[in-house]
């Protein structure tokens, strides 16, 4: 079952209209009416809700589902294949998860929009029990909806080809982690969707700071990596076979210098820190700390380690 903001992610849904029950049912006085509120329920073109209610005799609740079951699959099917370039990041929190994922859109009119930033916060939320982009679609939301079935809601509202590009979690690794994150390029405040996002986890060693100044420091590493845009946590954390096509790449590109091996060897060295310096955030300079500080040492002076990251972006 649903594990986070579960009430957060219901509320957000009734908004969007991707959440209707039998309490909901309304009488209405003329089909003109009818078909308003059902277009505006369900976000299908007028002429849908008008064919819906005529297969059922104007009933509302009926009609609702004969679009959910018909309108989806046709909407579904006119969208798949076209391209979705566009979209959102997202990110959620539990007490010990964090997630990120991106949802793809054809068009960034599109992503921008209400109902598309609360899909996204959705689909975060679902990252934190099922990670995996085919699992989410199988997390349940309440006894009657998963999240797949929001999923096709939002391609009837929207009409675009909408995806799951990505997800991933962090899981804290021990009791003293504390995990943060931010987001950049929000459309609005209350979702935590925008262009691109990154969570990250500390882990608490000997730090003297309370909790909230450990996520403030969070949130700024995170701001940074959204600026700076790391591969990689740390040097160890670079493949073998990286690191070796970059030094052989460096030997090369030192081939009719006439240095001795071990003069050679010193420089590959040098310029391999430099290398780090681009790609660990452990080895970056902190954008967003005063004088710039490298991200270990600022980090280790507060009694803090990190211990993983993820960030993901519009392109």
């Amino acid at each position: 079952m649903f594990q986070r903001s579960s009430l957060r992610a219901l509320k957000a849904l009734n908004s969007a209209g991707f959440l209707k029950t039998h309490a909901q049912q309304r009488s209405f006085s003329s089909l003109p009416k009818l078909i308003q509120q059902l277009r505006k329920s369900t976000g299908a073109p007028m002429m849908e809700c008008k064919k819906a209610l005529g297969e059922v005799d104007n009933d509302y609740e009926k009609a609702t589902e004969w679009l959910r079951k018909n309108g989806q699959s046709k909407a579904a099917s006119k969208v798949a294949g076209r391209e979705a370039s566009e979209g959102m990041v997202g990110i959620a929190f539990s007490s010990n998860e964090a997630s990120i994922v991106r949802v793809s859109s054809e068009t960034d009119f599109a992503s921008r929009s209400s109902d598309f930033t609360k899909l996204v916060g959705v689909v975060a939320d679902g990252a934190l029990v099922n990670d995996s982009v085919d699992g989410i679609f199988d997390v349940k939301i309440n006894d009657e909806k998963t999240i797949k079935d929001v999923f096709d809601d939002a391609i009837l509202s929207i009409r675009e080809n909408l995806q799951i590009a990505s997800a991933e979690k962090i899981v804290a690794s021990s009791p003293n982690s504390i995990l943060a994150g931010y987001v950049h390029g929000k459309v609005s405040k209350e979702d935590e969707a925008g262009t691109s996002a990154a969570i990250v986890e500390l882990v608490n060693n000997d730090s003297k700071l309370s909790d909230y100044e450990i996520i403030e420091i969070g949130k700024k590493l995170a701001m940074h990596i959204v600026a700076a845009k790391p591969t990689y946590l740390d040097p160890e954390d670079v493949p073998c076979d990286i690191v070796e096509k970059e030094k052989q790449l460096l030997l090369e590109q030192m081939d009719d210098s006439g240095k001795p091996a071990n003069i050679l060897e010193r420089i590959v060295t040098g310029r391999m820190r430099k290398y780090y310096e681009g790609v660990c955030l452990t080895e970056q300079d902190h954008m967003l700390e005063e004088g710039n500080p490298k991200v270990s040492k600022f980090l280790g002076d507060h009694g803090l380690k990190l211990e993983a990251f993820k960030s993901n972006y519009i392109q």
